[in-house]
């Protein structure tokens, strides 16, 4: 056997990301069910949200999604080699000299400002077509979109192209009970008023769950589809996708008063047990979930045990003296049934969609059901 073939067959020692693409199609046959009557769109911006747009782009059109979301014309691109039949949007807008693009490889920008509009209206004026385009309306996000003051003239630029979605973005659909919520419906239907008649979407995750949650046309959930809990405080209602474990490098025991990792952040109040394992900031698990006020934990032999010290890049260390015995090669679950994106998250002091899209390179990736 030559050098390759073996270290194929190896362990190599990097951990492994798990993902379930059967779960993803059922997360998205779920989230359809909710919105009756309106079409269920897939957002697979950021490499489908770390988990990789290929396989996760056919396991959504094998469900039966037929429109996708991204963030960047290149993602688009991109998606259209994989999704030759399907409708694109690109949520960040045009950028400069770019309608080209556009129309050539089939995607639909969403248009946020008046300087986008005018530039998507020259380009179909100077073609002869009315090219389509998604218009972004802007309802307390503040950050893309069109504010109150450019509607009537986006009305009468909208015109010269096919308007074929009406967007808008909660700000806490995550919070049932945030006012705001109410205000932004009302916003985005007087606003609809105004603009020709399209199309319109206002629902993302955790919006589809919100009581009287207005579907409209098309839903566009994301982080529901990944397994993230879109109803927070609530029990997650949406199948879990991933799980990453990692390989103990090393056992040791260290004696009371001794610190570990860097800048010697922790000291052993007693006697304990520690493991090194091959997992850390450069693989996507987060700095911030060092041992302190929070703290990540992983879980094996049937404990949930502590990060200890400072997470580096690629090394991490975990008290296992409540554990049974333990040693080189053996697995620990730093994502799985007993950790959910959300627990890691938390316990990072950030949220599931950060642990989410900054899963690493360098895991090994399996695809359950489908995938390569």
């Amino acid at each position: 056997m030559n050098d390759l073939s073996t270290l194929q067959t190896l362990d190599t020692g990097e951990a492994t990301l798990t993902i379930d693409l059967a779960a993803i199609a059922a997360n998205y046959r779920q989230l359809a069910a909710l919105a009756p009557g309106a079409e269920c769109a897939g957002v697979v911006k950021a490499d489908a949200y770390g988990l990789g747009v290929e396989p996760v782009a056919k396991a959504l059109l094998a469900a039966g999604c037929r429109t996708f979301f991204v963030a960047h014309l290149n993602e688009g691109v991109k998606l259209r080699q994989i999704a030759p039949e399907a409708r694109i949007f690109v949520l960040n807008g045009l950028p400069p000299r770019a309608s080209g693009k556009f129309v050539e490889s089939e995607l639909l920008p969403v248009l946020g400002s008046l300087p986008e509009i005018q530039e998507w209206t020259a380009f179909c004026h100077a073609n002869g077509q009315k090219f389509p385009a998604a218009v972004h309306i802007d309802t307390g996000m503040n950050r893309l979109g069109l504010g109150k003051g450019d509607l009537l003239r986006a009305r009468a630029l909208m015109e010269g192209f096919t308007p074929a979605l009406a967007m808008s973005h909660f700000v806490s659909a995550e919070d049932a009970l945030a006012p705001r919520n109410r205000r932004q419906i009302d916003g985005f239907e007087q606003a609809r008023h105004i603009l020709p008649a399209m199309p319109a979407s206002l629902c993302n995750s955790a919006g589809i769950f919100l009581e009287d949650a207005p579907t409209l046309d098309l839903v566009r959930p994301g982080y529901a589809l990944y397994g993230g809990n879109p109803t927070p405080g609530n029990d997650n209602p949406m199948q879990s996708v991933v799980s990453l474990t990692a390989n103990i490098l090393q056992v040791r025991e260290v004696g009371p008063g001794e610190s570990v990792g860097y800048n010697a952040r922790w000291t052993a109040p007693s006697w304990r047990r520690l493991a090194t394992i091959g997992l850390g900031y450069a693989d996507g698990f987060p700095r911030s979930a060092s041992c302190g006020p929070l703290g990540a934990e992983v879980h094996v032999g049937g404990h949930l045990c502590p990060i200890v010290g400072r997470i580096s890049m690629d090394l991490s260390i975990i008290d296992i003296t409540e554990t049974g015995p333990l040693q080189r090669g053996d697995k620990v679950e730093v994502l799985g049934p007993n950790i959910s994106i959300d627990d890691l998250g938390g316990q990072a002091g950030t949220i599931g969609y950060e642990i989410l899209t900054s899963l690493g390179k360098r895991y090994k990736r399996i695809y359950l059901n489908g995938g390569q």
